[in-house]
Protein backbone atom coordinates (compact mmCIF):
# COMPACT_ATOMS: atom_id res chain seq x y z
CA UNK A 1 0.00 0.00 0.00
CA UNK A 2 1.58 3.10 -0.98
CA UNK A 3 1.58 6.43 1.25
CA UNK A 4 -1.39 7.94 -0.43
CA UNK A 5 -3.20 5.01 0.22
CA UNK A 6 -2.21 4.40 3.58
CA UNK A 7 -2.97 7.68 4.71
CA UNK A 8 -6.70 7.69 3.15
CA UNK A 9 -7.27 4.27 4.60
CA UNK A 10 -6.09 5.12 8.36
CA UNK A 11 -8.05 8.69 8.26
CA UNK A 12 -11.07 7.10 6.96
CA UNK A 13 -10.82 4.37 10.05
CA UNK A 14 -10.53 7.23 12.13
CA UNK A 15 -13.08 9.36 10.69
CA UNK A 16 -15.62 6.07 11.39
CA UNK A 17 -15.14 5.83 14.67
CA UNK A 18 -15.00 9.46 15.53
CA UNK A 19 -18.58 9.09 14.00
CA UNK A 20 -19.26 6.04 15.94
CA UNK A 21 -18.08 7.17 18.74
CA UNK A 22 -21.35 9.94 18.89
CA UNK A 23 -24.01 7.04 18.78
CA UNK A 24 -21.85 4.20 20.16
CA UNK A 25 -19.05 5.61 22.59
CA UNK A 26 -18.28 2.71 24.21
CA UNK A 27 -18.37 0.38 20.77
CA UNK A 28 -16.27 2.91 19.31
CA UNK A 29 -13.73 2.83 22.38
CA UNK A 30 -13.85 -0.96 21.83
CA UNK A 31 -12.80 -0.42 18.06
CA UNK A 32 -9.99 1.96 18.90
CA UNK A 33 -8.95 -0.37 21.21
CA UNK A 34 -8.97 -3.11 19.53
CA UNK A 35 -7.32 -2.10 16.06
CA UNK A 36 -4.32 -1.09 18.55
CA UNK A 37 -3.72 -3.47 20.83
CA UNK A 38 -4.34 -6.53 17.99
CA UNK A 39 -0.97 -7.09 15.79
CA UNK A 40 -1.19 -7.31 12.20
CA UNK A 41 1.98 -9.39 11.46
CA UNK A 42 3.95 -12.29 13.55
CA UNK A 43 1.84 -15.08 13.43
CA UNK A 44 3.66 -18.67 12.72
CA UNK A 45 1.86 -21.84 11.53
CA UNK A 46 2.99 -25.03 12.88
CA UNK A 47 3.47 -26.59 9.48
CA UNK A 48 6.03 -23.49 8.13
CA UNK A 49 7.96 -22.99 11.22
CA UNK A 50 11.19 -20.85 10.61
CA UNK A 51 14.42 -23.12 10.43
CA UNK A 52 15.64 -22.04 13.73
CA UNK A 53 12.63 -22.35 15.86
CA UNK A 54 12.38 -26.05 13.87
CA UNK A 55 15.54 -27.13 15.78
CA UNK A 56 14.20 -26.14 18.99
CA UNK A 57 12.33 -28.02 21.76
CA UNK A 58 9.22 -26.86 22.09
CA UNK A 59 6.76 -26.62 24.80
CA UNK A 60 3.49 -25.06 25.63
CA UNK A 61 2.22 -23.33 28.98
CA UNK A 62 -1.27 -22.70 29.54
CA UNK A 63 -2.38 -19.08 31.47
CA UNK A 64 -5.70 -19.36 31.91
CA UNK A 65 -8.05 -19.64 28.41
CA UNK A 66 -5.41 -18.91 26.65
CA UNK A 67 -1.61 -20.53 25.87
CA UNK A 68 1.71 -19.41 24.77
CA UNK A 69 4.70 -21.33 23.02
CA UNK A 70 8.14 -21.65 24.12
CA UNK A 71 11.48 -22.88 22.61
CA UNK A 72 14.30 -24.47 24.40
CA UNK A 73 18.36 -24.66 22.73
CA UNK A 74 19.77 -26.95 25.68
CA UNK A 75 23.19 -25.89 26.82
CA UNK A 76 24.40 -25.95 30.77
CA UNK A 77 22.39 -24.19 34.00
CA UNK A 78 23.53 -21.02 32.86
CA UNK A 79 19.81 -20.13 30.93
CA UNK A 80 18.56 -17.00 29.07
CA UNK A 81 15.31 -15.90 28.25
CA UNK A 82 14.73 -13.96 25.00
CA UNK A 83 11.42 -11.77 24.61
CA UNK A 84 10.66 -10.59 21.26
CA UNK A 85 8.45 -7.35 20.06
CA UNK A 86 5.46 -6.16 18.58
CA UNK A 87 4.70 -7.89 15.37
CA UNK A 88 7.49 -10.47 15.46
CA UNK A 89 7.89 -13.31 16.76
CA UNK A 90 10.82 -15.89 18.61
CA UNK A 91 12.50 -16.27 15.21
CA UNK A 92 13.91 -12.84 15.74
CA UNK A 93 16.49 -13.87 17.68
CA UNK A 94 18.00 -16.27 15.25
CA UNK A 95 20.71 -13.71 14.20
CA UNK A 96 21.61 -13.44 17.92
CA UNK A 97 21.51 -16.78 19.04
CA UNK A 98 24.90 -18.21 17.64
CA UNK A 99 26.73 -15.88 20.07
CA UNK A 100 24.59 -16.89 23.17
CA UNK A 101 25.36 -20.57 22.24
CA UNK A 102 29.19 -20.04 21.94
CA UNK A 103 28.99 -19.44 26.26
CA UNK A 104 27.32 -23.24 26.36
CA UNK A 105 23.78 -21.46 28.03
CA UNK A 106 20.62 -22.83 27.52
CA UNK A 107 18.26 -20.58 25.51
CA UNK A 108 14.39 -19.93 25.74
CA UNK A 109 12.79 -17.74 23.60
CA UNK A 110 8.85 -17.02 24.03
CA UNK A 111 6.28 -16.08 21.50
CA UNK A 112 4.39 -13.05 22.87
CA UNK A 113 0.40 -13.55 23.25
CA UNK A 114 -1.32 -13.25 19.48
CA UNK A 115 2.15 -13.59 18.50
CA UNK A 116 3.54 -16.52 16.51
CA UNK A 117 2.65 -19.83 17.96
CA UNK A 118 0.83 -18.63 21.04
CA UNK A 119 -2.76 -17.94 21.30
CA UNK A 120 -5.05 -14.55 21.84
CA UNK A 121 -5.61 -11.51 19.73
CA UNK A 122 -4.86 -9.13 22.38
CA UNK A 123 -1.39 -8.05 22.89
CA UNK A 124 -0.50 -5.66 26.48
CA UNK A 125 2.46 -5.36 28.55
CA UNK A 126 0.89 -6.82 31.46
CA UNK A 127 -0.37 -9.86 29.67
CA UNK A 128 3.07 -10.24 28.49
CA UNK A 129 4.95 -9.62 31.90
CA UNK A 130 2.40 -12.50 33.53
CA UNK A 131 4.08 -15.05 30.90
CA UNK A 132 7.11 -13.88 31.63
CA UNK A 133 6.78 -14.96 35.02
CA UNK A 134 5.43 -18.21 34.44
CA UNK A 135 7.97 -19.02 32.48
CA UNK A 136 11.07 -17.54 34.66
CA UNK A 137 9.12 -19.82 37.02
CA UNK A 138 9.45 -23.04 34.86
CA UNK A 139 13.04 -22.04 33.23
CA UNK A 140 14.96 -20.24 35.76
CA UNK A 141 16.88 -17.83 33.94
CA UNK A 142 19.64 -15.95 34.95
CA UNK A 143 19.85 -13.64 32.50
CA UNK A 144 16.62 -11.47 30.19
CA UNK A 145 17.10 -9.78 26.72
CA UNK A 146 13.95 -8.16 25.82
CA UNK A 147 13.56 -6.19 21.60
CA UNK A 148 11.33 -2.98 21.60
CA UNK A 149 8.22 -3.53 23.40
CA UNK A 150 9.68 -7.02 24.57
CA UNK A 151 12.77 -5.00 26.39
CA UNK A 152 9.85 -2.56 28.02
CA UNK A 153 8.00 -5.58 29.28
CA UNK A 154 10.86 -7.39 30.52
CA UNK A 155 11.73 -3.63 32.55
CA UNK A 156 7.98 -3.96 33.63
CA UNK A 157 8.38 -7.47 34.92
CA UNK A 158 11.47 -6.52 37.20
CA UNK A 159 9.83 -3.98 38.25
CA UNK A 160 6.54 -5.86 40.12
CA UNK A 161 8.28 -9.20 40.46
CA UNK A 162 12.09 -7.75 41.65
CA UNK A 163 12.99 -11.34 41.16
CA UNK A 164 15.94 -11.73 43.05
CA UNK A 165 17.35 -14.70 40.83
CA UNK A 166 18.17 -12.83 37.84
CA UNK A 167 21.41 -11.52 37.18
CA UNK A 168 21.45 -8.98 34.26
CA UNK A 169 18.94 -7.80 31.50
CA UNK A 170 19.91 -6.25 27.89
CA UNK A 171 16.89 -4.08 26.42
CA UNK A 172 16.97 -3.30 22.83
CA UNK A 173 15.19 -0.03 21.18
CA UNK A 174 12.84 -0.13 23.98
CA UNK A 175 10.40 2.55 24.18
CA UNK A 176 10.08 4.52 27.30
CA UNK A 177 6.58 6.60 27.40
CA UNK A 178 3.67 4.63 26.79
CA UNK A 179 1.59 8.09 26.33
CA UNK A 180 3.65 9.06 23.39
CA UNK A 181 2.86 5.56 21.30
CA UNK A 182 -0.68 6.23 21.90
CA UNK A 183 -0.75 9.98 21.27
CA UNK A 184 0.89 8.87 17.56
CA UNK A 185 -1.95 6.08 17.16
CA UNK A 186 -4.43 8.61 18.11
CA UNK A 187 -2.98 11.23 15.39
CA UNK A 188 -2.49 8.44 12.89
CA UNK A 189 -6.18 8.07 12.59
CA UNK A 190 -7.01 11.73 13.56
CA UNK A 191 -9.36 10.35 16.39
CA UNK A 192 -11.62 13.03 18.38
CA UNK A 193 -10.72 13.60 22.48
CA UNK A 194 -13.45 11.62 23.27
CA UNK A 195 -11.82 8.98 22.10
CA UNK A 196 -8.57 9.53 23.83
CA UNK A 197 -9.96 10.32 27.01
CA UNK A 198 -11.32 6.81 26.79
CA UNK A 199 -8.96 5.21 25.58
CA UNK A 200 -6.94 6.53 28.51
CA UNK A 201 -9.38 5.81 31.04
CA UNK A 202 -9.48 2.08 29.81
CA UNK A 203 -6.07 2.12 30.36
CA UNK A 204 -6.70 3.14 34.07
CA UNK A 205 -9.67 1.02 34.52
CA UNK A 206 -8.37 -2.04 33.07
CA UNK A 207 -4.62 -2.23 34.49
CA UNK A 208 -4.62 0.21 37.10
CA UNK A 209 -1.66 2.31 35.90
CA UNK A 210 -2.05 5.89 34.20
CA UNK A 211 -0.51 6.42 30.81
CA UNK A 212 2.29 8.68 33.13
CA UNK A 213 2.79 5.77 35.12
CA UNK A 214 3.16 3.08 32.27
CA UNK A 215 7.11 4.55 31.42
CA UNK A 216 9.55 2.07 30.82
CA UNK A 217 11.47 5.06 32.54
CA UNK A 218 10.08 4.53 36.15
CA UNK A 219 10.03 0.67 35.68
CA UNK A 220 13.70 0.64 35.31
CA UNK A 221 14.13 3.37 38.13
CA UNK A 222 12.97 0.68 40.63
CA UNK A 223 15.49 -1.73 39.41
CA UNK A 224 18.64 -3.13 41.06
CA UNK A 225 19.37 -5.58 38.02
CA UNK A 226 22.84 -5.18 36.16
CA UNK A 227 21.36 -3.78 32.56
CA UNK A 228 22.91 -3.27 29.33
CA UNK A 229 20.48 -0.48 26.79
CA UNK A 230 21.44 -0.30 23.37
CA UNK A 231 19.67 2.03 21.13
CA UNK A 232 19.99 2.82 17.56
CA UNK A 233 20.34 6.67 16.39
CA UNK A 234 18.75 6.19 13.22
CA UNK A 235 15.64 3.75 14.65
CA UNK A 236 12.50 5.77 13.12
CA UNK A 237 10.01 3.26 15.08
CA UNK A 238 11.47 4.13 18.50
CA UNK A 239 13.39 7.42 18.95
CA UNK A 240 16.50 7.07 20.44
CA UNK A 241 15.79 9.77 23.14
CA UNK A 242 13.39 6.85 24.36
CA UNK A 243 16.18 4.72 24.83
CA UNK A 244 18.87 7.41 26.85
CA UNK A 245 15.56 8.39 29.15
CA UNK A 246 15.39 4.68 30.34
CA UNK A 247 19.00 4.64 30.83
CA UNK A 248 19.30 7.84 32.74
CA UNK A 249 16.82 6.24 35.37
CA UNK A 250 18.37 2.82 35.45
CA UNK A 251 21.24 3.28 38.38
CA UNK A 252 23.33 0.27 37.14
CA UNK A 253 23.06 0.42 33.25
CA UNK A 254 25.66 0.34 30.53
CA UNK A 255 24.17 1.96 27.44
CA UNK A 256 25.51 1.30 24.09
CA UNK A 257 24.42 4.35 21.26
CA UNK A 258 24.88 2.37 17.78
CA UNK A 259 24.08 4.03 14.19
CA UNK A 260 22.77 2.77 11.00
CA UNK A 261 21.07 -0.44 12.19
CA UNK A 262 17.50 0.97 12.50
CA UNK A 263 14.86 -0.50 15.23
CA UNK A 264 16.00 -4.21 14.00
CA UNK A 265 19.13 -3.52 15.66
CA UNK A 266 20.99 -6.59 14.54
CA UNK A 267 24.83 -6.50 14.27
CA UNK A 268 27.67 -8.80 15.02
CA UNK A 269 29.48 -6.21 16.52
CA UNK A 270 26.39 -5.32 18.91
CA UNK A 271 25.87 -9.25 19.65
CA UNK A 272 29.62 -9.59 20.55
CA UNK A 273 29.03 -6.56 23.13
CA UNK A 274 25.81 -8.11 24.51
CA UNK A 275 27.63 -11.30 24.89
CA UNK A 276 30.64 -9.79 26.51
CA UNK A 277 28.41 -8.13 29.43
CA UNK A 278 26.58 -11.25 30.07
CA UNK A 279 29.07 -13.51 30.52
CA UNK A 280 31.95 -11.59 31.78
CA UNK A 281 32.94 -12.11 35.66
CA UNK A 282 30.63 -9.93 37.77
CA UNK A 283 34.17 -10.43 40.43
Amino acid sequence: MNKSLYFIFTKSIGLYINALSYLFPKKATQLAYALFSEPRKGRLSKNKLPEILSTAQSETFQIRDNYFQTYSWKGNENTILLVHGWESNASRWELLLPYLQKSGSTIVAIDGPAHGLSSGKEFNIPQYAEIIRIAVEKFKPQYLIGHYIGGKTCLYYQSIYQNDTLKKMVVLGAPSDFKIILNNYIELLSLNTTISKSLEAYYLNNFNLSLEQFSAKLFASKLNIKGLIAHDSDDTVVLFEEGEKIAEAWKNVIFIKTKGLGHSMHDDELYKKVSLFLFESDN
